[in-house]
């Protein structure tokens, strides 16, 4: 398995780890990203499924940035965990990786997580000056907005809307 190769290359490297259905999971310093990446890819990982994040407002760090992999020849997945401060920055994959240019807009996009070396790091859902990052948990439920009310200035918060209205 991917997470006892990992082991031998980096000892100590590994901060967590756990398995699900055969799917490998390893935390990881984001410090060491580009270093294990780079063995994964000679490993046979060279798929980069998705880039995504999670936000843990009660946690420190708070968010963790979350790699999927695909070893195309042995149809091994493997997740990795890059735990992230609020305000901290990732390395960028892009340099390796051309799909993580669009993975990382979207987190930034949707976390305001930065990527490090990025070369175009904008919005990629939202409109450009959308105020703040909606899926952190923080976030207004009511988008804190003026293009999220009705023409009354209710906000559309709480409020339950079918097709007929």
């Amino acid at each position: 398995m991917i997470l006892e190769r990992i082991d031998q290359q980096f000892p100590g490297l590994v901060q967590d780890r756990h398995s699900f259905r055969g799917d490998a999971t390893a935390v990881i310093a984001a410090d060491r990203l580009l270093e294990i990446v780079d063995f994964l890819f000679n490993e046979g990982f060279q798929m980069l499924v998705d880039i995504t994040a999670v936000d843990w407002p009660e946690r420190e760090p708070r968010f963790d940035v979350v790699y999927h992999w695909l070893n195309l020849a042995s149809q091994e997945r493997l997740r990795l965990k890059v735990p992230v401060a609020d305000g901290a920055a990732v390395p960028s994959l892009v340099s390796r990786f051309a799909t993580a240019d669009w993975f990382e807009r979207e987190v930034w996009d949707m976390f305001g997580l930065r990527f490090e070396g990025h070369p175009d790091l904008r919005r990629l859902l939202m409109w450009e000056d959308f105020p703040g990052h909606p899926l952190r948990k923080d976030y207004p439920l009511d988008g804190g907005d003026a293009f999220c009310t009705q023409d009354t200035g209710t906000s559309f918060a709480g409020h339950a809307h079918t097709l007929q209205d």
